[in-house]
């Protein structure tokens, strides 16, 4: 299991756009083949922050994710939403069983 948190960092001027745009990516991501949970969270910490918190069954879902439509069109838009570069980062786990 692939799991990746992408930290977002909003333009103010720019957080009714970028939550439109991303609502998009989100539903088509959540559709595609591999994906067991692709959500964004909203830091209650910090203005016009979010994290992308995505679970991935394997590399093979997270590689075809990667050439997505959905996914390259938002990332190509992304800059004019963002005050800062994407934060991503990538882990390898598996569920545990309590």
């Amino acid at each position: 299991m692939i799991i990746t948190h992408a930290g977002f960092q909003v333009r103010p001027d720019k957080e009714a756009a970028f939550l439109e745009e991303i609502e998009t990516l989100v539903k088509a991501s959540q559709a595609e083949n591999g994906c067991i949970s692709y959500r964004l969270m909203k830091n209650l910490d910090q203005e016009h922050a979010y994290t992308m918190v995505e679970v991935w069954e394997d590399m093979a879902a997270v590689k075809t994710h990667g050439e997505s439509a959905h996914f390259v069109g938002f990332v190509g838009k992304a800059k004019e939403f963002l005050t800062a570069p994407l934060d991503v980062k990538s882990y390898e786990g598996s569920l545990l069983q309590r």
